[in-house]
């Protein structure tokens, strides 16, 4: 990526696009690099759908507005209006399905579903920086049976939205988001835990935080806390890994809404925004771990940290400095893609 904080603060979702086509190897292209750019522990499991033909959109388009159609919303829509969504569906020039893989445990169902959004978030800053833009879809009215049925889903899998893609001529007007300060919360002491190193302060990560903020979420809730765990026992007993200096953990939280959409919606921006951080750390360049551990489906242990009621851990990032260099051997998830028709599937 050429310009990571530029290209964060720059991105918007894009709701017109031009007839321009977008060719199936920039696609390609975009999901494999995105991929690449994903770093986390644990081996998340995703695949996703590429519609890009006329007769794929088409068929998505039928798909998308079955729910709509057999609703008693249906009822109070003039037929003109069903139309044109159908149509606004097959004009948009490439959509792309995204869906975290079933798994056994809590634990790798929040690790595919992570990485599935980390990737989508880096498709759209790449993507930006192409002159792509695109709206990320999640619309509890576009999900019906038969749109399942459609893309094969299986049993315990979720879909985490529906990238609809293309070129655009006007960039929309950015909206405030709110300070990362108003959103933190410092447990144990202040100030560089490694010694000889200007890394890691609180300043530095709330530096990169309100750059980070800059993430897709619907109606602008901005759903996110910051636990900043230093210097005590506390990041001692939290650490993933032996250290004689004991690193800084950043905490970052999701609040949950009554809505179940929502909610997802909202653990998706959440991520989104971690993977802002991590792409924001590395050109730093800092060293960040990023995991899910066990330990935070333990409520008595997150009500310790100060986790409210309706809140939740999304990652635990654990901040290294320059000094560290980067991981090794660590290989990008593999990417499994759909082709040409969502219906009609094949390796890529």
């Amino acid at each position: 990526m050429k310009d990571v904080s530029g290209t964060i603060k720059e991105r918007r979702t894009v709701r017109r696009f031009t007839d321009a086509p977008v060719e199936q190897e920039a696609i390609v292209s975009l999901l494999n690099e995105a991929a690449g750019l994903y770093e986390a522990e644990g081996t998340p499991h995703w695949r996703c759908l590429y519609a890009g033909d006329p007769e794929s959109r088409d068929e998505l388009a039928e798909c998308m507005i079955a729910k709509v159609k057999g609703s008693t919303l249906a009822k109070l829509l003039p037929a003109k209006m069903t139309e044109f969504l159908k149509k606004q569906i097959i004009n948009t020039p490439a959509h792309i399905i995204f869906i975290a893989e079933a798994a056994d445990t809590q634990q790798q169902r929040d690790v595919n579903f992570a990485a599935v959004c980390s990737i989508m978030q880096n498709v759209q800053l790449l993507g930006w920086e192409q002159g792509l833009g695109m709206l990320w879809y999640t619309d509890p009215m576009i999900l019906s049976e038969s749109l399942y049925e459609k893309i094969g889903m299986r049993e315990g899998e979720r879909i985490a939205g529906i990238l609809e893609i293309g070129y655009f001529e006007k960039t929309p007007r950015a909206r405030k988001r709110k300070p990362a300060e108003r959103s933190w919360t410092t447990i144990g002491e202040d100030g560089s835990l490694l010694p000889g190193s200007s890394l890691i302060s609180p300043q530095n990560v709330l530096k990169l935080l309100n750059e980070a903020v800059w993430a897709p979420n619907d109606g602008l809730r901005q759903p996110w806390r910051f636990i900043y765990v230093t210097g005590s026992e506390v990041a001692r007993q939290l650490s993933s890994v032996e250290e004689q200096v004991v690193l800084p953990l950043l905490l970052v939280v999701a609040t949950e809404e009554a809505d179940p959409h929502k909610q997802q919606e909202d653990y998706a921006a959440v991520c989104c925004l971690v993977q802002n951080f991590q792409l924001l750390a590395k050109s730093e360049p800092w060293q960040v771990r990023r995991h899910i551990p066990e330990w935070v489906y333990e409520r008595e242990r997150c009500k310790a940290l100060g986790l409210r009621p309706l809140e939740r851990i999304v990652a635990v990032l654990e901040l290294g400095g320059g000094n560290r260099g980067p991981e090794s051997g660590a290989l990008p998830p593999e990417v499994r893609i759909e082709l040409n028709s969502f219906v009609k599937t094949g390796p890529l």
